[in-house]
């Protein structure tokens, strides 16, 4: 028996990767490289690239990477669904998922080599379990997003809390707090509140997630991540009793304010952007890469 995340587990679980893919034609090979360099998983393990409304090569490049995910011990297959979205594709993946436990992961995402394996080992019990890595952020090109994110991975949410953007994974009694996925805005913020801060894990395995990039982008998506959390504190307000995370408060703002002067200026300018733009919070989904 060894100890993994302050908790006991015997064994490891196989795993379902369920990777939504719109357009990721850039992404989904390094996505996929990385997956393949984890360390030998201890039980099956498969992924499930689901391309949804994709115009470009996505699909054929997922494919091409095949032979290479087999050779490690991953069977991969490839969705396609003609209509775009991340709720149909998360919904598409599960229903063909062979494994209980899941992990989402999203295609801009590269993991270490240990992370999966982590994940397999942490969710072997039968309580319900929700757990994720340890964020890095991946180098940005603008100066705005470098300077945002420095002051970004400071806030509680990053340093205290299990975030689970980028990816996320649960166990199947986890999975069987809720059916599919409803259409909303902020899955990762739907998963992780579905589970109690005690039964929320944070490895110190890590992966690499992109901010996107330039100011125009940040407020956008910023905008819409506000109104996704707007949308699960009106639609599904009992999950609230699970949010754990304090907001740093005015002594905390100024402490972080003080160690990263211009973080805390591009963060502040984009926030009160956001702010005084609310009534225009578009639906649909931005990238700035």
């Amino acid at each position: 028996m060894a100890h993994l995340g302050g908790m006991e587990v015997t064994d490891a679980v196989p795993l379902s990767v369920i990777l939504p893919a719109h357009d990721e034609a850039d992404w989904i090979e390094r996505c996929l490289a990385a997956v393949c360099k984890s360390r030998p998983l201890e039980a099956e393990a498969e992924i499930i690239v689901v391309a949804n409304g994709c115009s470009d090569e996505t699909a054929a490049r997922a494919r091409a990477m095949d032979a290479r995910c087999k050779a490690v011990g991953f069977a991969l297959r490839v969705l396609e669904l003609s209509e775009g979205g991340k709720i149909g594709a998360l919904n598409a993946g599960d229903a063909t998922a062979r494994h209980d436990a899941r992990v989402y992961l999203d295609a801009d995402v590269e993991v270490s080599a240990g992370l999966l394996p982590a994940l397999a080992r942490v969710l072997a019990t039968p309580h319900p379990r929700y757990a994720s890595g340890t964020p890095i952020l991946s180098a940005a090109r603008s100066a705005v997003t470098r300077a945002y994110g420095r002051y970004w991975m400071t806030l509680p949410f990053n340093t205290e809390g299990v975030g689970g953007y980028g990816i996320f994974a649960m166990n199947g009694a986890g999975r069987a707090r809720w059916k599919a996925w409803p259409e909303i805005i902020s899955d990762d913020t739907f998963a992780r509140l579905h589970f109690a801060p005690e039964e929320r894990i944070k490895l110190p395995d890590t992966y690499h997630w992109p901010l996107v990039e330039g100011f125009g982008n940040l407020v956008r998506v910023r905008r819409r991540q506000n109104r996704g959390v707007r949308e699960i504190s009106t639609a599904f307000s009992h999950l609230l009793r699970h949010d754990s995370v304090n907001a740093p408060g005015a002594a905390g703002i100024l402490r972080r304010a003080l160690r990263k002067p211009v973080g805390f200026l591009a963060y502040a300018a984009v926030a009160l952007t956001v702010t005084g733009s609310a009534g225009r919070d578009g639906t649909a989904w931005t990238r700035g890469r």
